[in-house]
């Protein structure tokens, strides 16, 4: 119900047990609420928020104390004022639709929409300032968020392919377990392997194949090509492919020609760049 309430209209099914019946009703989940504590809140509240990130004060830096006395008539006040300028632009709050900048959309924008509404009615400064704070915001947060498990393996394995085309399971699983900072040694105390591999990469549609190899060998591997559509979803930067295996403009760069034979087969790097 907490990860419900950050959008107004969401409900929540419950079933409600009345002289032995169980009837199903339907519960209104929405309100505006304000949360703290120290280190992080569970990801589910934290990507449905706006996060206020709170600092030590630095060694000569000054604050103003709050005195409850004097602040809170001030707060009143202001909040009176806040009030009646709200009552006012109701109507037009509930049907703005505000520009979003590029980098705020699904999720975000759900949570910013309302805020970039009223910083356009409230016009000024307003509506420049809130934007530049969405985006410093999000840019922020998703630079420091750590990538699921299968983000990071699309990721690792694009770094063990290098340039080449493909690229044989035991050749991959050799180049994953090399890195020592990786996860890949320790999968709930185990190696990954063929199986868990294969399946880890299912999940993106992704299955292994009998590839050719130079010395005319065909053990199961992946190709390049299998990976293309899930690195431009699930990786940051869509990695660009420096080498084809059915070129039709310059045949020579390919592993496999069109009569059958094999060329020139472009052996990977090691993972992170790091020679073999």
């Amino acid at each position: 119900m907490v990860n419900a309430g950050y959008r107004r209209g969401a409900m929540v099914g419950r079933c409600n047990t009345e002289r032995g019946k169980v009837q199903p009703v339907e519960l209104a989940t929405y309100a505006a609420v304000a949360m703290g504590g120290l280190g992080n809140l569970p990801d589910t509240i934290m990507s449905r928020s706006i996060i206020i990130r709170m600092r030590k004060r630095a060694a000569g830096e000054k604050a103003e104390p709050f005195q409850p006395r004097i602040h809170e008539l001030e707060a009143e006040a202001l909040r009176i004022e806040l009030a009646e300028w709200a009552a006012s632009i109701a109507g037009l709050a509930e049907m703005a639709q505000p520009a979003m900048p590029d980098c705020i959309a699904d999720r975000n924008a759900d949570v910013w929409g309302p805020l970039f509404a009223v910083a356009d009615l409230a016009g000024g400064t307003w509506p420049e300032a809130v934007r530049m704070a969405a985006t410093d915001a999000v840019l922020s947060a998703k630079a420091s968020e750590r990538p699921s498990l299968g983000a990071q393996l699309l990721a690792d394995i694009h770094a063990c392919f290098g340039n080449a085309d493909r690229i044989t399971t035991v050749d991959l699983l050799d180049r994953l377990l090399d890195d020592d900072e990786a996860p890949w040694g320790d999968l709930r105390g185990r190696k990954i392997d063929a199986r868990k591999l294969a399946e880890m990469l299912r999940e993106y549609g992704i299955r292994s194949s009998t590839i050719r190899m130079p010395n005319g060998q065909t053990p199961k591997g992946y190709k390049r090509e299998a990976f293309d559509d899930a690195w431009k979803r699930y990786l940051p930067v869509s990695p660009a492919r420096t080498t084809s295996a059915t070129s039709d403009t310059d045949p020579a760069n390919a592993n496999e020609t069109g009569d059958g034979t094999v060329s020139e087969y472009n052996m990977p790097a090691a993972c992170g760049g790091k020679s073999g």
